[in-house]
């Protein structure tokens, strides 16, 4: 570090306090009763200030340059604007000590002997503080939160932006030791904020803002006046009694002077974002000086060193960008770095530090040795085992332990030294000197060797990797190289400041001048390119170059040096420049010409660097037709060329060596049809085919279809021809193909077959299947398009494919919806697990929607299925026991519809004594499970309400009363609680009109049946009107043993006389009850009818009894009072005998269910059923 005087002058009275602006083009002193403006470019005085009447001590610029404060003995302080024109002023009791602006807030601190005060543009008066002791110095943070006071006690008071004191710091020396400058670090990079205190006990301080101390006292051997940051805080700057200002580190470590003067230094300042310092002193000097820091560096090889804040070493791996930092606490004067080896000079010592490794990546440095002296040196060098200094014309050496062991002595001032290596202890020393001379020096011996010597001075120097080339750059600014060996100049170039050799390449070297980079290979022209800063190293593709005080590793490609080789053919040297670092373009490049050179050894290496196998597999088979014998260097470069894309070339060279069918295939593989008939033999049809062959596929390559099919089917591929035509839709071209073919051949007739179905032309598809005879094929092809008329024809000829049509139009019909259809012919298909699943699926959608008559029906149609499946013997009794679940299920979604309808809808068509059936047949059902949709709570509303309304009170009571035990909807809730009150209120018996009557032992029975919709006293079961669900006067009767149903019938049909007796009352008397007939309508029981003799036996027994007849009771029954379910097998038919002749009863002839038709009889035939 020095300083250089930039300007001075001198006012008449002492300069007690300065301030910048914050723009730094004004400094602002206070000089006696003035202020003085000047211009900090020039010195110039622009403008004294009057205003006080007595000395001014202290001045401070706000930071936003609106304005500045002045404090005087006067006891007042004046606010001035930035255009040098007073705006305010206000006063103290004593005279003002010092001025402060809050840098945030903009706030102004003003101190005086006794006091302090705040002011701010906002307030329109001054808030003041007491103070127990003398104020002289202040400081705001950075933050403008807190300001420190500093008290001629030796206390520190820090307060908040309102005056109320936070901290407060009482210093060990008191008023023994008063402050007299306080100032807070304007670091950005430090988390916590640093009070820099220096007292007149001669001690330099530091505090955190909590108060406490950083580090110990360090003392400064003269009373300090003034302490300043530098902008950034890396420096602090202290005047005072010695006369002169000092440089610091922020940790307080003494650098340097500034300037001496001749009094004692009241104020010193940095101006602002620069290395400027200005200095007041007592007789009113002023010193404008500009602080200049000189790199102190050193660089071997990836390893840079360089000084730090002036205290510390940054070690930087200029490879892989790692840093470490070595605190040394003192100015670094020195630094010198050799391999695993860094020395350190300090004022007072020097440091030589080794790395922990060997490896080449460690960055982690102990100390090794000390030398503790002083030492005055130019440059310094490290070695191995040795230091060498380097004082103007002489150079020292020293052991680690401070022995000087050897000292040459120059003719000329030493301009550049630089360890060139060798063995530790033995290394040599190349040394330029200002009079041309270039030495080599070795550690180990007492002679120098002179090298050669120039006319001109030396600046900088560098020896080739193999010590055979010098490079030198003399004061006029050329670079000269020379073979050491003949002291032969072999070229020089111009504008050069510094030079440096590759390390890895002994004939490139590189130099820098004049914003340019020059690179140069061996004797060839200089590549350039613009590049700021010094040529320190090259390694490789790397150039390190200092520019101000950074060093960077700039990769630079060898392109152009590579291309210089390549030009003049000498590719084993471009290899070696391609290897330092070069783009995969300039790789490709190298390695397309030493093929075409024939150099394989090179393009080898090449095309590996870029990964071409291609080309490595081309250079591989030419290395292996070499060893074979081959030596015929034109087919060898036939091949490369055709590789490279220059086919006309390639093919002249493989017709010189007489390889023409080579010629002929490249052709044919790239399609160039013209130029390959030139090499097409004499007139072998094989190689024409294959050639027209070739073409058509070109044709087809390229987007020529209609060629490309005529070429195929000239040259007999079909198969190419049919697969064109059908890709594009020309279903003529393929009807005419396949027209054209032999039904033997088979493949292609498939493939027009099946162009056909994909282009929507089954009648053509249909013809070429018919044409080979694939039946199968063309049933597939009907079901495909839907045709089922033409595939139910087809089945009806060939029963084999029944399964390949009606399940995929069975399932057709399921995706349509048609599932009731789809049913019937997955069934008709023998697929009954498929035809059961689909009615399962079809149930239970219509229970979960609550469409009931459908589930109804579809259950009945399950139990046909089941009854259907039921022939196999296997699943007889499983398919049987289905049936009759599914039967039950169908009979009571039947009933539940009307029910749900009742009870979810407005309005109902049912009578109420339909409901009031329906509803205790369901209740007399769902004994057990109540099956899925199926509401008891319906149910049981619905038999509520109507039993209520038709008189069978006992009954609703039941109803209500079996409801309050249900979780019913909040819709049924009012009308239940009201029914089950109003209930109350009838009498507790139900309507004789309403009972059933069992039509085989005439017996009346309850309305709430404990057994089920059979009879209490003969247990027979009650068969159930269809539509009104009243019983019907029907009684089931089986058939004696040995009677088949045919049979049966045909004595039913025999027709026997039937006379009407006369009307008459009668009495039926049991074991149970005794009951009196006075029926009109009803026939005599007398002993002519011998089935109502079958229907008085073991009448009222506890079991049921049913109604077995022989061959003379059928004999006797008319074909109109018989009523047969005809189930198809296994099951056997039903027989039911009305009793009520008159009554006519039609059955339906699918689910054999009955409805009653008073007055209607003989529309429908119960036999017919």
């Amino acid at each position: 570090m020095r300083a250089v005087l930039t300007w001075r002058d001198k006012a008449e009275q002492c300069v007690y306090d300065l301030a910048f602006k914050p723009d730094g083009t004004q400094l602002i002193l206070a000089a006696g009763n003035r202020l003085l403006v000047y211009d900090t470019s020039d010195g110039t005085l622009l403008q004294p200030l009057k205003g006080h009447k007595d000395t001014v001590y202290c001045v401070a610029y706000a930071k936003d340059g609106k304005r500045f404060a002045s404090g005087s003995a006067d006891k007042s302080v004046i606010i001035w604007t930035s255009k040098l024109e007073g705006i305010l002023k206000y006063t103290h009791n004593d005279s003002i000590q010092c001025v402060s602006y809050n840098p945030v807030t903009h706030q102004l601190a003003s101190c005086s002997s006794s006091d302090f005060g705040l002011w701010s543009p906002e307030q329109k008066s001054v808030s003041k503080h007491k103070s127990s002791s003398k104020i002289t110095c202040c400081s705001w943070t950075n933050d403008g939160q807190y300001l420190a006071l500093g008290m001629f006690s030796g206390v520190i008071s820090i307060r908040n932006r309102n005056g109320e004191e936070k901290v407060k710091i009482e210093r060990p020396g008191g008023s023994l030791s008063p402050l007299w400058s306080i100032c807070w670090s304007p670091s950005r990079e430090e988390h916590n904020d640093i009070l820099a205190v220096a007292d007149w006990g001669q001690k330099l301080s530091f505090y955190q803002l909590s108060g406490k101390q950083i580090g110990k006292d360090r003392s400064l051997n003269f009373d300090p006046c003034c302490l300043s940051y530098f902008t950034k805080g890396e420096y602090i700057l202290l005047g005072g009694s010695d006369k002169q200002v000092s440089l610091f580190t922020k940790d307080g470590v003494r650098l340097g002077t500034v300037g001496e003067q001749n009094s004692w230094v009241w104020t010193c300042k940095v101006k602002p974002d620069s290395n400027y310092v200005v200095v007041g002193c007592q007789d009113g000097t002023i010193s404008f000086y500009q602080l200049i820091f000189s790199t102190v560096h050193g660089l071997y090889k990836d390893r840079y060193a360089y000084r730090d804040s002036m205290t510390d070493v940054i070690v930087q791996h200029l490879i892989t960008e790692q840093k470490v930092r070595i605190k040394c606490k003192e100015l670094v004067k020195k630094i010198a770095i050799y391999k695993n080896r860094l020395a350190i000079q300090l004022p007072e010592k020097i440091l030589i530090y080794e790395l922990y490794s060997d490896d080449s990546l460690d960055m982690r440095y102990r100390v090794k040795e000390k030398i503790v002296r002083k030492f005055e040196c130019n440059l310094l060098v490290v070695c191995a085992d040795h230091i060498i200094l380097c004082q103007e014309k002489r150079l020292q050496c020293l052991s680690f332990s401070g022995v000087k062991e050897r000292e040459w002595q120059m003719e000329s001032l030493i301009r550049y030294i630089k360890v060139i290596g060798g063995p530790p202890g033995r290394e040599g020393l190349l040394v330029g000197l200002k009079n041309g001379q270039i030495l080599k020096i070795f550690v180990d011996s007492l002679f120098a060797i002179v090298l050669l010597k120039q006319a001109t001075a030396v600046r900088c120097l560098d020896m080739s990797a193999s010590r055979n080339k010098l490079a030198v750059v003399d004061e006029n600014d050329t670079c000269l190289v020379y073979d050491i060996h003949t002291k032969e100049l072999l070229f020089q170039e111009p504008n050069a400041n510094s030079v440096a050799w590759n390390t890895q390449c002994e004939d490139m070297l590189c130099f820098s001048g004049g914003g340019y980079l020059n690179i140069k290979a061996s004797t060839f022209p200089v590549h350039q390119q613009k590049l700021q800063g010094f040529v320190v190293g090259y390694n490789g593709s790397r150039i390190f170059c200092l520019h101000a005080f950074s060093m960077s590793a700039v990769e630079v490609p060898q392109s152009a040096p590579m291309y210089q080789y390549l030009d003049r053919k000498m590719f084993r040297e471009a290899y070696q420049i391609a290897c330092l670092g070069v783009t995969d373009t300039d790789w490709r490049e190298l390695a397309m010409e030493a093929l075409e050179g024939l150099e394989f050894e090179t393009a080898k290496k090449a095309f590996t660097r870029v990964q071409d196998l291609r080309y490595l597999e081309l250079i591989n088979s030419i290395e292996e037709r070499k060893k074979r014998g081959e030596t015929n260097n034109d087919l060898f470069l036939a091949d490369v060329f055709s590789y490279q894309g220059k086919f006309h070339e390639a093919a002249r060279l493989y017709k010189r060596s007489g390889h023409e069918n080579l010629a002929l295939d490249m052709y044919t593989d790239l399609r160039m049809f013209e130029y390959a008939k030139d090499f097409l033999g004499s007139g072998d049809p094989k190689e024409t085919k294959m050639l027209i062959t070739k073409q058509a596929d070109w044709a087809r390559n390229i987007n020529e279809p209609k060629a490309a099919v005529e070429m195929y089917i000239s040259a007999g591929e079909h198969g190419k021809a049919i697969e064109i035509s059908g890709d594009h839709g020309w279903v003529d071209t393929l009807i005419d193909i396949a027209r054209k073919l032999d039904k033997a051949e088979r493949e292609p007739l498939l493939m027009c077959a099946h162009y056909f179905k994909k282009l929507d032309n089954p009648g053509y598809a249909a013809e070429t299947y018919l044409k080979i005879g694939d039946l199968k094929s063309l049933v597939h092809l009907h079901v495909d398009t839907q045709r089922w008329d033409e595939a139910f024809a087809l089945g009806e000829k060939h029963p084999e494919f029944k399964d390949d049509i009606y399940v995929p139009y069975a399932q057709w019909l399921a995706e349509n919806d048609r599932f009731e259809e789809a049913q019937k012919a997955f069934h008709k298909a023998g697929r009954q697990r498929e035809a059961v699943r689909v009615l399962e699926q079809l149930t239970h959608n219509a229970v979960v929607e609550s469409r009931f008559n459908d589930a109804a029906y579809y259950y009945w149609m399950l139990s046909m299925q089941c009854l259907d499946i039921a022939q196999d013997p296997a699943q007889k009794d499983v398919m049987l026991g289905k049936f009759h679940h599914f039967q039950h299920l169908a009979e009571l979604y039947h009933g539940y519809h009307a029910i749900q309808r009742y009870t979810e809808e407005p309005f109902s068509f049912h009578l109420p004594e339909t409901l009031f059936n329906i509803s205790r047949f369901l209740l007399h059902s769902l004994t057990k499970d109540t099956p899925l949709g199926i509401s008891k709570v319906n149910t049981l509303f619905t038999l509520a309400k109507q039993s209520k309304a038709l008189g069978a009170y006992k009954l609703a009571r039941h109803a209500y009363d079996k409801l309050q035990g249900l979780q019913t909807p909040a819709r049924f809730q009012k009308s239940i609680e009201l029914g089950s009150l109003t209930i109350r209120s009838k009498p507790f018996q139900d309507s004789e009109e309403l009972v059933p009557l069992c039509y085989r032992c005439s017996t009346n029975n309850p309305l709430l049946n404990n057994l089920g919709n059979v009879c209490i006293n003969c247990r027979q079961p009650f068969v159930f009107s269809a539509s009104s669900y009243e019983v019907l006067h029907l009684v089931e009767f089986y058939l004696e043993e040995g009677i088949t149903d045919e049979e049966a019938v045909s004595l039913i049909d025999l027709e026997a006389p039937r006379h009407k007796r006369e009307n008459k009352w009668q009495e039926i008397a049991s074991n149970t009850s005794q009951t009196l007939r006075l029926d009109e309508t009803l026939d005599s029981m007398g002993d002519d009818d011998p089935f109502t003799a079958k229907l008085s036996f073991e009448q009222g027994g506890l079991e049921f009894v049913p109604v077995v007849v022989n061959r003379s009771v059928l004999r006797s029954m008319s074909r109109r009072d018989v009523l047969i379910k005809r189930w198809p097998p296994p099951l056997r038919w039903q027989y039911f005998r009305s009793l009520l002749p008159d009554a006519s009863i039609t059955m339906c002839p699918s689910c054999f269910q009955g409805i009653c038709e008073v007055g209607r009889a003989g529309q429908m035939s119960p036999l017919e059923g």
